[in-house]
């Protein structure tokens, strides 16, 4: 039945075979580390997953406070209607909260997409440890760095407020600096109303204010747009702006000698 068959002759399509085997186990490999992107041809946004955070200001809420750490699926944001909330907010000045979009290439942020994916409709929400082992992980070695950068301190400085407003405050900063996608530009105000009022809160008043006017600048209130501030947050940071210049520090007079 072999007569005929010559070894040398199928011997190069086997070894190609055994290659591509060994090539698509160490791509495998490469993917669970987090080193390289599983593709998928469906997602054409870069992101697997939303994240909903909000401040812990004695003032929120107990609706929005729910809602910190909740996770969602594109397919949920991307329903009529959508809200992260369970219910109506209970301010009359609603809570601030932002809704941050992740691909999340490394193992801690693959683990929530999986279990994102699992969970039942209505997603689940992350502890507030679990937010911050979230963006702790090797997440700048993944190959989704560049895209989750944003995001990342976003989330970042809004878990660490009571934590460590140093990081915060950096994390706010360098938001406002680096948007410059379409898809950030919702969390350009979060970050402003977020960093002045830090910044007013350790003192630093001179910097505060160079946030609000720059906030004016970035906002003129002629102009309107989807990720332009409400009639509220303009008038919260007029308030602030109007404190900061009620209580500056005198200059000090000359004195004729």
């Amino acid at each position: 039945m072999l007569e005929g068959t010559h070894f040398s002759d199928v011997t190069p399509y086997l070894v190609a075979i055994l290659g591509l085997l060994v090539l698509w186990q160490y791509y495998q490999l490469q993917i669970m580390a987090g080193r390289i992107l599983a593709v998928d041809i469906f997602d054409r946004s870069g992101v697997r997953m939303y994240i909903y955070v909000t401040p812990d200001d004695d003032s929120r809420c107990e609706v929005c406070a729910r809602a910190h750490g909740r996770i969602f699926l594109p397919s949920q944001v991307a329903k009529n209607g959508f809200s992260p909330l369970d219910g109506t907010c209970q301010r009359s000045i609603p809570c601030l909260g932002v809704l941050v979009g992740l691909y999340g290439a490394w193992l801690e942020a693959r683990a929530v997409v999986e279990r994102a994916r699992a969970a039942k409709k209505g997603g689940f929400a992350l502890s507030p440890e679990d937010l911050r082992a979230l963006v702790n992980g090797q997440w700048e070695q993944s190959i989704s760095a560049d895209t989750d950068r944003l995001g990342i301190h976003m989330i970042e400085a809004v878990c660490y407020e009571k934590i460590n407003q140093a990081v915060s405050i950096a994390g706010y900063r360098y938001v406002i600096s680096e948007v410059k996608e379409v898809r950030h530009l919702l969390l350009l105000v979060p970050a402003y109303l977020r960093l002045s009022l830090l910044l007013v809160r350790s003192g630093a008043t001179k910097d505060a204010r160079e946030v609000i006017e720059r906030f004016e600048r970035r906002f003129p209130v002629k102009k309107r747009g989807p990720h332009f501030p409400t009639v509220e947050q303009r008038t919260a940071m007029k308030i602030r702006k109007a404190y900061l210049i009620e209580n500056q520090p005198a200059q000090p007079t000359s004195v004729a000698v």
